[in-house]
């Protein structure tokens, strides 16, 4: 008996030695703060699901085009680092749920304190029992836990692509923002060179203070609408530069064109048709719907009584010495896990409806899309015919101008309805270019597909 003890306790103290973790303190850094420089990143593009990443040489100092600005944003994005924790503690989640239950051990002893005779022996007894429902659910919760994974690392790829979409969504708005300023600038030049001769002209005495006022009132307008234009500039570099994880005061050169492709409408139908195997939050909402699937199985599995089987050694005060095994069983007469049932079957139909709803969504969003760019193409065309009239108007009058044959009023007037314009056309512009981005997100048009297996995000 001493020697099956000790072999025992041994046993036991050894697999406790070899299987404990070890605790290391991580300290928080009370003086953090986002980077004032966009550092050159060493990254694997080969994990960003933009497949013109794996082809770029990130390079911050001549410039950030539209796929830097998302490699960037993939790599630097705060948000995405929480997620990237959140897949962390899946994983973990996983691996404790396919870890056996541990067998119980029991120890017991009796101290005889009368001296009787043929009762001065020590009793003990020694029990390794086994809760046997536990095994039960095991398979399933395991793969239960498997796909928890997967709807992890899917809904991190989602994530990642709105992260892509919004960055080309704000490059986009901030390179027709920046145009938007020139068109005023140059016409703010226009107006102030107008306004001085007028001012020239008054005191000469050859117009009346009236004209000069109205010429400092026009030009005061348009300083309030750069003052205006400039605000939302500086409101979208702010927004970029934190979703960039950058500190706001970082200066973002951005160069080239936003590079969103002009909307093919057969392409997006055989898309629709497909959407469940392109969208990863559609394919993780299913898999997250599976996963409770199995989860609401184990709860079933799981209302049979607990059943607990064990072998005994024990001996007496008068030193004798049996071994024998033990049985016990739960008695259901109250709870046989059905509050669990219930819940893991509300929430597994709540999933159901949830994945239902996103894809009507998915697609009511893609069909009001596509009903607005053909408004913003039709309105954009006629803009072009108005500006290609004014132009010729402009250039006409001006002609006509320099020749002395109109006034001044004239040119201005036509340069003004054609600088509003121009400011329409570019607003226009702005919103399909953001629609088109929004559209490319929202069918994954220029997204890697890739086996959630394969991917190692940084």
């Amino acid at each position: 008996m001493k020697r099956f003890s000790s072999a025992l306790a041994a046993m036991v103290l050894l697999q406790l030695i070899s299987g404990c973790a070890v605790y290391h303190p991580d300290a928080l850094d009370e003086q953090a703060q986002f980077p004032h420089r966009i550092v050159h990143l060493l990254a694997d593009t080969a994990s960003i699901p933009l497949p013109k990443a794996r082809v770029c040489q990130f390079n911050p100092d001549d410039g950030l085009d539209v796929t830097e600005v998302c490699i960037l944003a993939v790599v630097n994005n705060p948000e995405l680092k929480l997620a990237r924790d959140d897949t962390g503690i899946a994983r973990a989640q996983a691996f404790s749920a396919g870890l056996l239950p541990n067998p119980q051990l029991g120890f017991g002893a009796d101290f005889p304190t009368d001296n009787v005779a043929g009762s001065s022996y020590t009793a003990f007894n020694v029990g390794l029992s086994y809760d046997i429902r536990k095994l039960i659910g095991l398979n399933s919760g395991k793969e239960a836990a498997v796909k928890k994974v997967h709807h992890a690392d899917l809904t991190l790829l989602w994530q990642e692509w709105q992260v892509i979409g919004k960055a080309r969504l704000l490059f986009a708005r901030s390179i027709e923002q920046r145009r938007i300023l020139q068109v005023m600038d140059e016409q703010r030049r226009m107006l102030q060179e107008r306004m001085h001769r007028t001012r020239h002209a008054m005191d000469e005495g050859n117009v009346t203070r009236s004209v000069a006022d109205a010429d400092v009132a026009v030009l005061a307008d348009i300083d309030r609408r750069i003052a205006e234009s400039q605000r939302k500039a500086a409101a979208t570099h702010q927004e970029l530069t934190r979703l960039l994880g950058l500190s706001s005061d970082v200066a973002l050169n951005l160069s080239g064109d936003a590079d969103v492709p002009d909307i093919d409408e057969s392409g997006v139908r055989e898309a629709l048709d497909r959407l469940i195997q392109r969208r990863p939050d559609l394919m993780a909402l299913k898999s997250g719907y599976e996963s409770q699937d199995l989860r609401y199985r184990q709860a079933v599995l799981e209302q049979f009584p607990a059943i607990g089987v064990g072998i005994t050694r024990a001996n007496d005060t008068s030193d004798i010495h049996t071994i024998g095994f033990s049985l016990s069983i739960e008695l259901p007469l109250f709870d046989r896990n059905q509050g669990k049932i219930a819940v893991e079957m509300a929430t597994r139909q709540r999933l159901h409806d949830e994945f239902e709803i996103r894809l009507c969504e998915a697609r009511s969003d893609i069909e009001r899309v596509m009903a607005d760019q053909k408004l913003l193409n039709k309105r954009l065309q006629a803009l072009h015919a108005d500006i290609a009239g004014l132009e010729d108007s402009v250039g006409i009058t001006e002609a006509a101008y320099a020749a002395g044959n109109i006034d001044e009023i004239t040119c201005i007037a036509l340069r003004t309805a054609l600088f509003e314009k121009r400011i329409e056309r570019i607003g226009i512009e702005q919103a399909a270019l953001e629609q088109r981005a929004a559209l490319q997100l929202l069918l994954g048009s220029d997204f890697a597909q890739l086996p959630q297996q394969e991917r190692n995000p940084s």
